[in-house]
């Protein structure tokens, strides 16, 4: 009976002539496979991803709503916030490179632990409930397109996704998540199809027109509050982190300086673009809504389906499927972005085996996280849980933890005993402190309005 080739590690070779067993088969679909890199998606990682999973659901009520209420005059605020946010993500990514551990590993070793636990656990909660939401928005928007129960919807986006970040190759895996993000365009071909004044657009987005007024400052809040986010400091930097450890030919920067221009300038170009995206597309939703439905009078948008249901009678069918569609994709990505930082975050916590390149028997606790994170986002659409007051307590949430947090990553980006030689740069770490304190301000203006 002829053997099996197998390589050093016991793997099955490919084209081996004898069957492999199950166990053989398993290992080589988990093990680490890294492709030479072919074309701009393949080059783009971990802030395409964050990036894209910033305009979740509930990300485009809130942008919807602004659009609605406001019109054009807050264009702006996207162009404005993209240098904030890719400073912090740039530097949330360059920590995870740098050192081979996320944001929460870093302050576990280098921190006490109980400002470790209190940051993991607002993050835990803050995550959860804005899954439900993102969960239960997913469900009414295939509910607007198809019928049927929305709850059953839910279930089923909530089993999938699940499914897929458990059970799928993690390289496999961050394809599925990247071509999810191409999703985000649906609110672009929206913008194409009905009546754009784009004169008027370009002058809002590139000359600010503040109202002093409560409701508009309480809006500029929101939407700083739903762009930098926690739980996207997390994922970016623990996907960084993770890359690197899949990849035999890298190395933690700390260990090999030589990787270090390419790796630090891969991570500024993704960055740079990733975010950019994100606020593209964030900028497409404001100026679709503007030009329909403020336009029409309607000013009250609670939720995205409600967005997409009130394109129906004034841009059409076609715009309103679009809308409702690009809900669906993006929670598709959002999701999982959301149940795997908050479990990268509480595995690095204990000391848990984290990522999602390990096989579930090697990373139970990582895993099962996830999973009943996501359990409990269901559960929050069936306990009849106002979705406006869940998303309203998990910005509350978000804006507690990010600016301690955001103070926390800058304070270890400058420190030689975290970062060694790869602290950041004066110019990106002045960024990252403006960024900061304009967090600080709105998290401050959220609360003197309440």
């Amino acid at each position: 009976m002829t053997e099996t080739p197998l390589a050093p590690d016991g793997i099955p070779l490919p084209g081996a002539p004898a069957a492999r067993p199950l166990a053989g088969r398993i290992a080589r679909h988990w093990a680490p496979r890294t492709p030479p890199r072919r074309g701009l998606l393949a080059f783009l990682g971990p802030g395409l991803i964050t990036g894209a999973s910033d305009d979740d659901p509930s990300g485009i009520a809130t942008y919807s709503q602004v659009g609605a209420q406001f019109g054009y005059s807050m264009a702006w605020v996207m162009l404005f916030i993209w240098p904030l946010m890719v400073a912090i993500q740039e530097i949330s990514g360059r920590i995870g490179r740098v050192t081979g551990d996320g944001i929460a590993g870093n302050i576990r070793e280098h921190y006490p632990r109980s400002l470790l636990l209190v940051i993991v656990s607002l993050l835990l909660v803050a995550n959860i409930i804005n899954l439900g939401a993102d969960l239960g928005a997913m469900g009414a928007a295939l509910q607007l397109l198809l019928h049927g129960s929305a709850r059953l919807y839910v279930v089923g986006f909530a089993v999938v996704c699940a499914l897929l970040e458990v059970f799928v190759h993690y390289e496999s895996y961050v394809r599925v998540l990247k071509w999810t993000a191409v999703s985000l365009f649906a609110y672009v071909a929206t913008a194409l199809v009905v009546d754009m004044p784009w004169g008027k657009v370009a002058y809002h987005t590139l000359v600010p027109s503040v109202v002093w007024s409560k409701d508009y400052l309480v809006s500029i809040v929101a939407v700083l509050g739903t762009t930098i986010t926690p739980y996207c400091f997390f994922w970016q930097s623990s996907e960084e982190a993770e890359d690197e450890r899949i990849d035999p030919a890298a190395h933690r920067l700390i260990d090999a300086p030589g990787e270090a221009r390419a790796e630090i300038g891969r991570i500024r170009i993704d960055t740079y673009l990733g975010m950019g995206f994100s606020n593209l597309i964030s900028l497409f939703i404001i100026i679709t809504t503007a030009a329909t439905l403020n336009a029409h009078g309607i000013t009250n948008i609670q939720t995205s389906s409600q967005a997409a249901e009130a394109l129906r009678p004034i841009a059409g069918e076609f715009a309103f499927a679009v809308f409702a569609a690009g809900i669906i994709g993006i929670g598709l990505l959002a999701v999982p972005v959301l149940a795997g930082s908050a479990a990268y975050a509480l595995g690095e916590a204990f000391g848990w085996p984290t990522g999602l390149s390990r096989l579930p028997k090697d990373a139970r606790a990582f895993y099962g996280t996830i999973a009943v994170a996501t359990l409990i986002g269901v559960f929050i659409n069936f306990v009849h849980l106002d979705p406006i007051k869940a998303l309203f307590w998990s910005a509350v949430l978000n804006g507690i933890v990010a600016v301690p947090l955001m103070a926390m990553i800058m304070v270890m980006a400058r420190q030689k005993r975290i970062m060694g030689a790869f602290v950041v740069p004066r110019p990106l770490w002045a960024m990252g402190w403006l960024s900061t304190g304009v967090m600080a301000i709105a998290v401050a203006a959220m609360f003197a309005t309440w």
